[in-house]
């Protein structure tokens, strides 16, 4: 999960692709970078680290230009630590690109050893997105063999892409001289969209937010399988380059990862989560009677409307119990395995007064390694609560995710191989209710009748491009991202396992 953003404009852009990726912070805080285009020339400047810390005065002043792509990382692939790895990535050949990408491709390894073999191109990193940038270009070239490009040239490299690419890929490439190219992967796994400002600058961004959030008014969704180019005026033109395009969005982008002011593939982030705390209402009522409850506490952030929607049915006080430190950062996000140890009551601190001599049902957007659950529920007990109960707005995160989340392995996950009540007992709350698939996938869908699926991977084991097996799921955790041992990250999908302590 990255967050890209491209923009053509007649204004210079830095300013307005830097605010943009402020408004995307949100989906990756490994690294950032920004290009732009003056002429038929490059200018650009990624490093690891926040928007805020990575950008100078200079560096913006040394990024002239009307267009330009940008991207806060969140690695799934390669080594999260490694300055090259930083997006854009660029080629020289053919015409210049440069590229952003979202996602994950889960046959990068066979590609790249085709671009070595075959197409005589070098890959110098382990991202995967540097290979799909060298898949792009190769088909631009074979493509126009020599010619000037047209816009019919793009959308048949692009047409060409999704034959050769698997996985999951939102895409903004900027094409020296010519113009900016946008697509989605068949499925549209990864969320992408356009809009317009008055002044007809035109932005693709991953959420709906980023438009709004800088004066542009949101036009549409980019389609499962389509291409749209916009050239340097402006002028945007579209064409759908797959054979069998089906809208199978991530349903995790609506649980968790995407911000709740906004709206994708129709739905609204804030609604979904609501209607999901709706739908856990009703579990918790088979589960702990009503009146065995005293206050309905979420466990910030994401979990909030759920847990707002599911007090109000119930009827049972709402409060916040826990305060939550904004300079950690969405600690979900932070990479590497070796990291993980720091406690979770660095990011999170109680309210004592509600939770002493009360019994508390927590709320949580999901369940993950448990490890953070269990320490908040113990920090729940400190603070002199009766009875813990936890409920989960999602159901049990029982397998990998391979497009783009860094879910842990199997062996990782608490829900893997265990019942429900196995999982109450290792997280020590007295109740534990988890939302199911059909009823999370039923509460979401609802928002959007054109959505027949969800790619709800990671719950039910079902990856919806239909070529994912077992040894595909091993590889692909051996290529997550490393860390670095002196590093620290208290990720809640990064805490250690709950087999180990």
């Amino acid at each position: 999960m990255c967050g890209i953003v491209g923009v053509v404009s007649t204004a210079p852009v830095n300013q307005l692709i830097y605010d943009s990726l402020l408004l995307l912070q949100h989906r990756g805080q490994d690294a950032v970078g920004i290009v732009t285009q003056q002429g038929r020339k490059f200018f650009m400047h990624k490093a690891k680290g926040m928007v805020k810390d990575v950008f100078r005065t200079r560096d913006m002043r040394a990024l002239p230009g009307n267009c330009g792509l940008g991207q806060v990382r969140y690695p799934t692939a390669g080594n999260a630590f490694s300055e090259e790895e930083a997006q854009p990535f660029y080629v020289n050949a053919p015409f210049g690109i440069v590229l952003v990408h979202n996602g994950n491709l889960t046959n990068a390894q066979v590609l790249k050893a085709d671009l070595f073999n075959t197409d005589h191109r070098h890959i110098n990193t382990e991202s995967d997105s540097e290979v799909l940038l060298n898949v792009l270009a190769d088909e631009l070239d074979k493509a126009t063999r020599g010619k000037v490009l047209d816009v019919q040239d793009v959308f048949a490299a692009v047409r060409a892409m999704h034959k050769r690419l698997r996985g999951s890929y939102a895409v903004i490439a900027l094409i020296a001289g010519h113009g900016v190219l946008a697509f989605r992967d068949p499925y549209g796994i990864r969320p992408l969209c356009v809009g317009r400002s008055p002044d007809n600058t035109v932005m693709l961004a991953s959420e709906s937010v980023v438009l709004e959030g800088t004066g542009h008014l949101f036009e549409r969704d980019i389609q499962p399988g389509e291409a749209v180019f916009i050239d340097l005026q402006g002028k945007m033109s579209a064409q759908q380059c797959s054979d069998s395009p089906r809208l199978n969005p991530c349903i995790f982008e609506y649980v968790y990862l995407a911000r709740p002011d906004s709206v994708m593939d129709g739905i609204s982030v804030y609604q979904a989560r609501l209607n999901l705390g709706e739908v856990l209402a009703k579990r918790v009522v088979s589960t702990v009677p009503p009146d065995e409850i005293d206050v309905v506490i979420p466990i910030p952030e994401s979990s909030r409307p759920s847990a707002m929607q599911l007090a109000q049915l119930l009827g049972l006080p709402y409060r916040e119990g826990f305060v939550k430190n904004r300079y950690v950062g969405r600690t979900f996000i932070m990479p590497g395995q070796g990291v993980r140890k720091k406690s979770v009551r660095q990011k999170l601190n109680v309210i004592g007064t509600e939770f002493k001599g009360r019994n508390v049902l927590l709320v949580d957007d999901s369940i993950v390694r448990g490890t953070t659950s269990r320490e908040i529920v113990q920090m729940a007990r400190e603070a002199g609560a009766n009875k813990v109960y936890m409920a989960s707005a999602a159901p049990p995160v029982r397998y990998p995710n391979v497009y783009g989340i860094d879910m842990p392995t199997s062996s990782e996950l608490v829900a893997h191989d265990r019942t429900i009540e196995e999982v109450r007992q290792l997280i020590g709350c007295d109740a534990l209710i988890y939302q199911d698939v059909d009823g999370m996938k039923s509460a979401i869908g609802a928002l959007n009748a054109n959505i027949v699926d969800f790619d709800a991977s990671c719950f039910d084991g079902v990856y919806v491009t239909g070529d994912i097996t077992l040894a595909d799921i091993e590889r692909l955790n051996d290529e997550r991202p490393g860390g670095q041992e002196d590093s620290e990250d208290t990720s809640r999908l990064a805490l250690p396992n709950a087999r180990e302590s």
